[in-house]
């Protein structure tokens, strides 16, 4: 390290384009490189070492600077201590300090950002983000991650537990997820005061106390016949959505989306692929007679990859038109369309004879517990053949009894 001070002036400084170190005296140096970029260094020696320290461009600190820079370092290595190593430091520590200032808002906003590329559903983005900003952002949203304790977690949902509790069950969930994120990123400590097992289950009301569980409404089994005689008079794509829909068993969002590339007419099989299941499988529908049927009249007018196409172009029919269509052909405001799942299900289990797991399987639930799972893993293909096309026998008649179904044995062919 030079003993002689302040070699450099601030002139020669501007003037300077040899490429290289040039000394200021006492370690400080300006550093020319290939292009004539020029940047301040400071050079010392440590545990028998060389280091270069950069201090920064000569257009963010003047050469005045420059050496008060310089003469902190050297203060620095006459303490023992390390400037580069104590610079790191305080770097981390201002991170720290910057990482205790992120606010509810920012962290849920980051979470978010980071998660919502695995929700493939986009109601439920929508609602991540809209619930939020509704409930929690009122109270939390300003507040330091750090800060946030039960009691403000109470302010924000209990207002709403007791009149919207499903609602508010999964914003607890949403906020508890949100500091879990938060403490792993290190900008809270402590307890999770979101956790409901242990915790907030012991300040509040169980759900099943103060939330009655509603099931979609549902058209009985027994005007099924009735109900799809009065469909079939409605010549229109939308009529043979939900005749579709019906006869397979399918969520409304499985068959609207349905593309052409997951039909496979000879085998008689539709195919729903993964990315579109609750339980995130495929999932093999077996085509009944009258199902094919709509299939081939809706070939005939085929546009585009989508079976049942919007007039909008490159767009699946909307869920909503089906659903109008169907309380009206029911004459009641109240039916949904999911509702035809539960209507195929009591049928299969009050007129029919196939094992519980078929009709199961027919509407993509899962099966047992874990372990049952783990060795059924079949997808009873065969026997839901038989299934649905007991379905669509007892659907093409109006008012139909119903008489108790066996199982057919052969194998449609």
């Amino acid at each position: 390290m030079g003993r002689e001070l302040n070699r450099l002036n601030a002139l020669g400084i501007k003037r300077e384009t040899e490429k290289g170190l040039h000394a200021d005296g006492g370690g400080l140096y300006l550093r020319v490189a290939e292009g004539g970029t020029k940047a301040w260094i400071f050079r010392y020696v440590r545990n028998g070492r060389a280091r270069d320290m950069g201090l920064g461009s000569i257009n963010a600190l003047s050469l005045a600077q420059a050496r008060e820079r310089a003469a902190e370092c050297r203060t620095f290595l006459a303490n023992d201590i390390d400037p580069i190593k104590r610079r790191e430091l305080e770097r981390q520590s201002q991170e720290l300090t910057a990482a205790k200032t992120k606010t509810f808002r920012q962290c849920a906003e980051a979470f978010i950002d980071s998660h919502e590329g695995s929700w493939t559903n986009a109601t439920h983005r929508r609602q991540w983000r809209a619930s939020l900003e509704q409930h929690v952002y009122p109270t939390l949203g300003s507040v330091q991650a750090d800060k946030i304790d039960t009691a403000l977690v109470m302010e924000a949902i209990e207002p709403i537990w007791r009149k919207r509790n499903t609602t508010a069950a999964r914003i607890r969930t949403r906020i508890e997820s949100i500091l879990d994120w938060a403490k792993t990123m290190g900008y809270r400590t402590g307890e999770n005061p979101g956790r409901w097992r242990g915790h907030l289950e012991n300040l509040l009301p169980k759900p099943k106390r103060v939330h009655r569980i509603k099931h979609f409404v549902a058209l009985p089994y027994m005007d099924i016949g009735s109900f799809l005689e009065k469909l079939r008079y409605r010549d229109s794509d939308q009529s043979r959505l939900l005749q579709f829909l019906i006869l397979t068993g399918a969520r409304s969002g499985e068959a609207t989306h349905a593309t052409w590339d997951e039909i496979d007419l000879e085998a008689k099989t539709w195919t729903v692929p993964a990315n579109r299941m609750k339980a995130k499988a495929d999932h093999r529908v077996p085509l009944s007679a009258p199902a094919l049927a709509i299939l081939e009249k809706m070939k005939e007018s085929r546009q585009g990859d989508y079976v049942f196409a919007s007039w909008r172009q490159g767009r699946p029919m909307s869920h909503r038109t089906i659903r109008v269509l169907a309380q009206e052909i029911a004459a009641d405001d109240a039916i949904t369309v999911h509702g035809f799942r539960s209507t195929f299900r009591d049928w299969a289990a009050e007129r029919t004879s196939f094992p519980r797991e078929i009709a199961e399987k027919a509407l993509a639930h899962a099966i047992g517990d874990e372990t049952e799972r783990a060795y059924q893993r079949g997808d009873l293909f065969h026997k839901r053949v038989q299934l649905m096309d007991a379905w669509a026998s007892y659907c093409s008649k109006p008012e139909a009894k119903g008489e108790i179904v066996e199982i057919n044995r052969r194998r449609r062919t």
